[in-house]
């Protein structure tokens, strides 16, 4: 999973927060998961700055039968606030990333994807 996102450059296709589908929060940002944990976020000459990390534990995950979480944090704006969690991988290929996130009942969940550019 590591190698896959740190190589190129990444947007999100897919955003569903719940029920709404808030895509377009994002449209037009380039994602970059760096070295270091370093997640940037650009649009123009706007950086955003995150952090990204991949965990290999089910500790704090609301789905203990997949122990891998993708963990993505930013601290503004507000749109990105949202995308803060450890997501659970639904499927990843070397072009495509499909998060997912339940929080208690199927109302709660909120879908993220990736794709490469």
């Amino acid at each position: 999973m590591v190698n896959t996102v740190s190589q190129g450059t990444w947007r999100v296709t897919n955003y569903i927060d719940h029920t709404l589908n808030q895509t377009d929060h994002f449209t037009g940002y380039i994602f970059t998961f760096g070295s270091g944990n370093v997640l940037t976020a650009t649009i123009g000459t706007n950086n955003i700055a995150g952090t990204w990390s991949v965990t290999n534990t089910n500790s704090s995950d609301d789905s203990p039968e997949d122990p891998i979480d993708f963990n993505i944090a930013f601290t503004a704006p507000a749109d990105f606030e949202d995308i803060n969690d450890d997501w659970d991988i639904v499927s990843r290929t070397a072009t495509k990333i499909e998060l997912i996130d339940v929080s208690g009942s199927s109302d709660n969940t909120d879908y993220l994807t990736f794709e490469k550019n």
